[in-house]
């Protein structure tokens, strides 16, 4: 199935990276050619090199022009999509969209923002620069059972985006729009990106559970890390804010729209 367009409706944002010319795809509802199925989107940006292959698929554009598609896992250019939707949106206001002309240029603190991470291992300084500094091709490849230069650009993009957001949210005052729920200790099979087994499955079920039950977390921005953010509740409770929230914005939408 497409994914709806409807007012007040949450964006979803997945990106890709596209294997013939190396740019970015990101996915939307606004161009035909690319309000792709969900289905060709979360193969598309699940296709971790080494891990699973490339996804090809084609999608139609309103002329009924065919454009293809040829894409590997979008943790290549975007590991965290956050500023991808951000910038999505702000587009959209550029652009005039009705759905969201009530907010100002660069009206952040109208934002919602749900990020959602898949899971990290637990931090460990297995390396140094001592040790990096004899690596050869092969050692930065992998390397007692990591893969240095891999875990470096994906982590760094991660943790850059989240900080470079919580900041903004923070200097807006309005950081409880800006929920971010990760689980970084991860360790064991757990950890791994290709463990497929029922056990380890149902382990990870597991940790999501409980990490519903956690402190909301934010990102100490002069070490990176997160911490418990004592003004907020569990990851929860924050949830259900969330989606009062948002049912609220519906039903006002759906009221205002009854009066035009």
């Amino acid at each position: 199935m497409r994914r709806s367009r409807t007012s007040s409706s949450p964006l979803l944002t997945s990106s890709s990276s596209s294997l013939p010319s190396s740019q970015p795809t990101t996915y939307a509802m606004r161009d035909v050619s690319k309000n792709a199925l969900l289905s060709d989107v979360c193969i598309s940006t699940s296709a971790a090199p080494t891990y699973l292959p490339g996804h090809h698929f084609e999608s139609k554009d309103k002329d009924g022009k065919t454009r293809a598609f040829n894409l590997i896992d979008g943790g290549v250019v975007a590991n965290n999509p956050t500023l991808l939707a951000m910038t999505h949106v702000s587009k959209q206001i550029l652009m005039g969209n009705q759905d969201f002309l009530p907010i100002k240029h660069a009206g952040y603190g109208k934002f919602m923002i749900l990020s959602l991470g898949t899971g990290t291992a637990k931090i460990e300084e297995k390396f140094d620069a001592a040790e990096c500094g004899k690596w050869g091709l092969l050692g930065w490849l992998y390397k007692r059972g990591a893969t240095p230069i891999i875990d470096s650009f994906s982590e760094a993009s991660t943790d850059l985006v989240d900080i470079q957001a919580s900041v903004l949210f923070q200097v807006l005052g309005c950081n409880k729009s800006y929920l971010r729920i990760q689980h970084d200790e991860l360790t064991g099979e757990m950890a791994s990106v290709d463990v497929s087994t029922s056990k380890n499955l149902n382990g990870l079920i597991s940790v999501g559970k409980a990490l519903l039950k956690r402190q909301v977390c934010k990102v100490n921005v002069e070490t990176g890390k997160n911490e418990p953010d004592l003004e907020r509740g569990t990851n929860e409770q924050e949830l259900a804010r969330f989606a009062r929230m948002l049912s609220e914005e519906r039903k006002a939408r759906k009221e205002a729209y009854k009066l035009v």
